[in-house]
């Protein structure tokens, strides 16, 4: 668009006005007797061809589609066609001026074209639409600033006649507002300053305040404001047009708030962290003061009974503001019959009854109650808590699109905090299997001092498929165990459970390592065989236990031999009391379930203090680091002869591990030997003659009495002389007896046979079989185990009570 037709568009002037319009001057006659530069433009006539000529020339003497009229005097403010000097027509509009007086001209005619007269009438309409009807509100402050001028609708926002605040600054009808835009001048006045004095436009500045005609309500505008000038160029003023956008950016509010919840809520699978979300996310954009209440049962993950939610226990979980705001703050935010309790850890909470949270739990439903809103956390048929929103003082009420974003924060929240609550349920009973199948306290023992660690992969859990036990024996002696299961998780460590339980119930039946782990890998084959059905896909379970590994060692600390066999396992790695660390030439079997190849043991002597490690491949091996990397890390730690088993395990673990559990479990048992000295045993070697019985007597009734335990006398007499006389009458050979004073007393009787005496109950008519009966009574414990040469028959016997 030209300069010059802008301007003509800037001209409201109308086209009939008589400075810009097509102007005719007649006589009585109706002859032409004037013509204009306009009317030349317009009709296509120089002055010279029009003058003189009679009007009916140019326009036509009847207006435009009407009947002939009785006078063919020109009226004015008509419609007629009139005719271009190049023969077209065109439609104008006319009007007749009368001129006063006695001279030749008697009229003034005024012509414009018909469209153009219809675009004025047009801006025009324009015009009294923005004064009168149009939303937006508009207004005109002069050079000082002062309104001058404003339309029906800033009238109508200010909530008074426009001649009573007529010539106030914009910054006294909205003293306490403020511009949301940054970027720009401060203050209303700055801003219209800034126009004034540089011309440049502002627009699109969101400006919050309350408007007079609804001081308790923020609303929001978006504003422009430009520069007035008149015709010449001179400023006269400034405009502001402002719509108010507060729905909109309400509904952008609530939009914005539940992806800031989609973000942040759910994210954790824990309760109380889920709880703590929702009133972040809250708090100040959605309310003053955010408040969750859950049933005890939820932290517990557990689900609350559905029967009476009225009765339900709940507890604090989380409120923003925190406790520590003032007094009078909280009161004013409260309700009555709202008890808030000081923030404890998960502090018990009552509502009065007709509360609206009581209210709430009996109905099931939200229930708004002036500036209080409470939702119920549903999950399927059960009410997990309530959710309580409050205003502040001198807020607005939760209007009803706001009441539906709450439901909706709710709902969301309800769906994490069941998705916690069943996680928390699950960790709790992979927590509970887990110490039921990993050792959670290892008893003390003679034969060695221990440390361990345990990292499963699955931290969600804490289970894993690998496993270490540490199993108490006969003669002093202990079991020390490791094994691996292929994969991780509950599968594995169920796997885990009855593969470990299986070799406690072995190891029990003193059983050396070859034959423990034959028979464990017996048990595994035939498993393997049996249909699993709909408990879980094909193969799944064979997989997993054919995959195992398991390393068994037995240590004596009377005669510190150490006998151990491994099925596909890392063999262990030891530290003598003066030699560098190594790992044991122990003869690899095959893992466990395979079956067809016999299984190797090796036994050797570990002086007292000497360090044996049992650790599992998720420690040393890494997809990133090479499995003899990790051996030999592994070496140098426990090279440190200074430090104490748990330091090393520490210092095994954060340098093989430095960023917490790999791919794969790890478990790590380091065990420092000890050993039984002469003072501690006592071994006899006798004969198999009827007499050996008396001897034997004799040989443990005075140990006893040079050990200072002359009460266990009694007892011990009548323990060696029955397993004695069974070994003399059904065994043969010689006979070695042995004492061990130790955590109890305990008594050994090898021979050369190989049946175990029964414990039974004999009849009235039988004249033995009760000797053993009567042993039974008089130990805490006996068993029997087999070796190379025949077996032992072994009692334990507490120690008498001090005083």
């Amino acid at each position: 668009m030209t300069a010059r037709n802008s301007e003509q568009d800037a001209d409201f002037r109308g086209p009939l006005d008589v400075t810009r319009a097509a102007t005719a001057v007649v006589d009585a006659q109706d002859t032409v007797i004037g013509w204009s530069p306009a009317a030349e433009r317009l009709l296509g006539y120089p002055p010279g061809e029009a003058l003189g000529r009679p009007l009916a020339a140019f326009l036509s003497p009847a207006p435009a589609h009407s009947a002939p009229p009785s006078s063919s005097r020109l009226r004015g403010n008509e419609i007629r066609v009139a005719r271009h000097r190049d023969g077209s027509e065109l439609t104008v509009a006319d009007a007749v001026c009368p001129l006063p007086g006695d001279g030749a001209a008697d009229r003034v005619l005024v012509m414009a074209e018909m469209k153009d007269l219809r675009l004025w009438e047009s801006r025009l309409a324009l015009l009294h639409g923005l004064a009168t009807q149009s939303p937006v509100g508009l207004a005109i402050y002069g050079t000082d600033l002062r309104l001058t001028w404003c339309n029906a609708a800033y009238e109508q926002e200010i909530g008074r006649p426009f001649a009573e605040f007529r010539g106030l600054r914009a910054d006294e009808l909205y003293s306490e507002g403020a511009f949301v835009t940054k970027g720009h001048p401060p203050t209303l006045d700055a801003v219209m300053r800034h126009v004034l004095e540089t011309g440049e436009p502002f627009l699109d500045l969101n400006f919050r305040g309350r408007p007079p005609s609804d001081p308790g309500t923020d609303h929001l505008w978006s504003c422009a404001y430009y520069r007035l000038q008149d015709a010449d160029g001179n400023v006269f003023g400034v405009c502001e047009d402002a719509f108010d956008i507060s729905d909109r950016y309400r509904a952008q509010r609530r939009l914005a708030l539940l992806v800031e919840a989609g973000r942040a809520i759910g994210t954790a699978l824990d309760v109380t962290v889920t709880a703590e979300r929702i009133t972040e996310v809250a708090v100040p954009e959605f309310a003053a003061t955010a408040v969750v209440d859950l049933s005890a049962a939820v932290l517990e993950g557990e689900v609350p009974d559905t029967g009476d939610s009225a009765a339900m226990s709940l507890v604090r979980i989380a409120r923003r503001p925190e406790a520590d705001e003032p007094d009078h703050e909280r009161a004013e935010q409260e309700k009555p019959g709202q008890q808030f309790p000081p923030l404890l850890p998960h502090p018990p909470v009552e509502y009065v009854s007709g509360s609206p949270q009581d209210r709430s739990l009996s109905s099931g439903g939200l229930v708004l109650d002036d500036a209080s809103l409470v939702v119920p956390l549903r999950a399927g048929n059960s009410v997990l808590g309530l959710v309580t929103f409050i205003r502040g003082t001198g807020s607005a009420t939760f209007d009803s699109g706001e009441v539906a974003l709450a439901d909706e924060l709710v709902a969301r929240t309800a769906v994490s905090i069941d998705n916690a609550r069943r996680f928390t349920r699950e960790r709790t009973a992979s927590l509970a299997l887990q110490r039921q199948l990993l050792p959670q306290h290892v008893p003390e023992q003679s034969a060695v001092d221990l440390a361990y660690r345990y990292l499963p992969t699955d931290a969600g859990t804490g289970v894993g498929g690998d496993w270490f036990d540490v199993i108490p024996l006969s003669g002093t002696r202990v079991g020390l165990v490791v094994g691996d299961v292929v994969g991780h998780g509950l599968q594995a460590a169920a796997t885990m459970g009855r593969l470990r339980t299986t070799v406690r119930a072995f190891a029990q039946m003193d059983m050396d390592p070859v034959e423990l782990l034959s028979r464990l890998d017996d048990l595994v084959g035939q498993s393997t065989e049996e249909p699993w059905g709909e408990l879980g896909a094909p193969g799944t379970y064979a997989e997993l236990i054919t995959g195992a590994t398991c390393l068994y060692a037995v240590y004596d600390p009377v005669s510190r031999r150490c006998a151990m066999a491994r099925a596909g396992h890392l063999p262990p790695a030891v530290v003598g009391p003066d030699g560098p660390p190594s790992l044991l030439d122990l003869p690899a079997g095959p893992p466990l379930g395979l079956g067809g190849l016999p299984f190797e043991s090796l036994e050797v002597e570990l002086p007292a203090g000497s360090l044996l490690a049992l650790f599992t491949d998720g420690l040393v091996e890494a997809r990133d680091r090479d499995i003899d990397h990790g051996l030999d890390t592994l070496g140098r730690v426990l090279g440190d002869r200074h430090a104490s088993l748990e330091d090393l395990c520490d210092r095994a673990v954060a340098e093989l591990l430095p960023d917490g559990p790999t791919a794969d479990d790890t478990a790590l048992l380091l065990v420092r030997t000890r050993e039984l000295g002469t003072s501690q045993v006592a071994e006899w070697e006798l004969p198999a003659e009827p007499v050996t019985a008396g001897h034997a007597r004799e040989l443990a009734t005075g140990q006893l009495h040079h050990w200072g335990l002359d009460d266990l006398s009694f007892a011990t007499e009548l323990v060696v002389s029955e397993l004695v006389t069974n070994a003399v009458r059904y065994a043969g050979g010689p006979l070695r007896v042995r004492l061990i004073r130790d955590r109890t007393l305990l008594c050994e009787v090898a021979d050369t046979g190989h049946t175990s005496p029964n414990l039974r109950h004999s009849g009235e008519d039988d004249e033995g079989g009760r000797g053993l009966f009567i042993v039974a009574q008089l130990v805490q414990r006996w068993g029997t185990r087999y070796t190379r040469s025949g077996k032992t028959i072994w009692t334990e016997q507490a120690f008498p009570e001090a005083g």
